[in-house]
């Protein structure tokens, strides 16, 4: 256990401090709040009209999300540390598995939603390198006016298994499906991940806002305040993800949108958005670093275990081993997302991330989103391929500083 990581306080807060703490309790009732507005419906059997019917279990998941994330984060004064970054990647990323597991259950049995499945895990995969890893340092840069991002030895764990599972997925739209060795592959390296988390020195974590709070608690009261946090907003967001995501596809069929974009853009950002805010926080506050090894680790966690997964679901709703198709539209946006991929982890692996590497992603990802053509989308995966290419082609110290991060994990008592 860890009952020293933060300083005690031997005096009685100060009144500026009372006023935080206030404001950190108020935020966790707001968010309870945004739960309990959609809870109460769906008990008393409410029937909200378009387009609210997806607002409500939304802004229920948002909160939800908000929730996990403040506690996970206060978890760490009970958990070793290790353990406790793998937790807080894991939890932070529940509502977008929530969304994701249902799409993949429901197309066992009609087929029809195995669209959905891929849309919801490529646009949320998207976003996260697209917007996420950008917004970081534009945040930091409107800060603290720092235009790079360095990264450590110490990320090398989590770039290599991106890395890794972004070379294997290319294969997934090469054979057009999703099948159960697939899953293999990917909880593999996902569990390999995990366990060298385990083992891999960590930086003393410093908690702040609301997860502050929570933290500083008397033991006892801190454990069931975290606790009370993961029960409720993990039932929270599964009685939200089922209404979520139909009220999306009724959305769509009411407005003349199609259901597709809607399921890859709008669904991911109801439970990416808390995270992207703790990301910028941290950006804000002066540890962009921090920030963007956090979306490094969602993205890590969400192109292993969350793709891993989709395909298991998929076979235990259907009942046998059969593999999930892809039809051509699902094989585009996979390329696409892999491509987006490789072009992100090629930026990162050099363990600096710069504003014009941070404008290219979020270009590159902002332009693509109007022109939804088949054609242009193999354009842009042939885009992020080729600037990919010519970067470790052309850059010695990009292709040294992979080799070294590479062989970092896998002996890092040697580098």
């Amino acid at each position: 256990m860890n009952e020293n990581r933060l300083p005690q306080e031997s005096n009685a807060p100060s009144p500026a401090q009372s006023g935080h703490r206030r404001r950190h309790i108020a935020f966790i009732l707001v968010a309870t709040a945004m739960c309990l507005q959609w809870l109460l419906q769906r008990f008393l059997g409410v029937a909200a009209p378009q387009p609210w019917t997806a607002v409500f279990p939304g802004i229920c998941i948002f909160g939800a999300a908000l929730l996990l994330t403040w506690g996970a984060e206060a978890a760490e004064m009970d958990l070793p540390q290790n353990i406790s970054i793998g937790l807080l990647a894991l939890i932070t990323v529940l509502p977008e598995y929530a969304v994701d597991m249902y799409f993949a259950w429901t197309a066992g049995k009609n087929p029809v939603y195995t669209a959905y499945a891929t849309a919801n895990m490529t646009g949320a995969n998207r976003l996260l390198i697209g917007v996420g890893w950008p917004a970081v340092l534009l945040a930091c840069w409107w800060s603290h006016g720092h235009r790079e991002i360095h990264l450590t030895d110490n990320n090398a764990l989590e770039l290599v298994t991106l890395l890794a599972a972004t070379v294997y997925s290319i294969i997934l739209p090469i054979k057009a499906t999703l099948s159960i060795w697939d899953s293999a592959v990917l909880l593999a390296l996902f569990g390999l991940y995990a366990y060298l988390s385990t083992r891999a020195e960590v930086e003393e974590p410093e908690l702040e806002g609301t997860a502050r709070t929570i933290a500083d608690l008397p033991k006892t009261t801190r454990r069931l305040t975290v606790s009370a946090l993961f029960v409720f907003s993990a039932a929270a967001i599964c009685l939200s993800a089922e209404p979520f995501a139909e009220g999306i596809l009724e959305a769509g069929r009411h407005l003349g949108i199609e259901e597709f974009l809607l399921v890859q853009w709008l669904a991911p950002l109801a439970s990416e958005a808390p995270e992207f805010i703790a990301a910028i926080l941290f950006a804000v506050k002066g540890r962009p670093g921090v920030g963007l090894r956090a979306l490094v680790s969602s993205k890590v966690n969400q192109w292993t275990l969350l793709v891993g997964m989709l395909p298991m679901v998929y076979c235990l709703s259907a009942g046998s081993l059969g593999a999930m198709p892809l039809d051509a539209r699902q094989v585009e946006e996979i390329f696409l997302t892999s491509a987006q991929s490789l072009f992100g982890m090629v930026l990162l692996m050099n363990l600096n991330f710069s504003m014009g590497e941070a404008l290219a992603l979020f270009i590159l990802f902002s332009l693509q989103i109007f022109f939804p053509q088949s054609a242009v989308r193999y354009a842009f995966a042939g885009i992020y391929l080729v600037l990919s290419l010519v970067l470790v082609l052309t850059q010695s110290s990009r292709r040294n500083s992979i080799f070294h991060l590479i062989k970092h994990v896998m002996n890092p008592g040697k580098t």
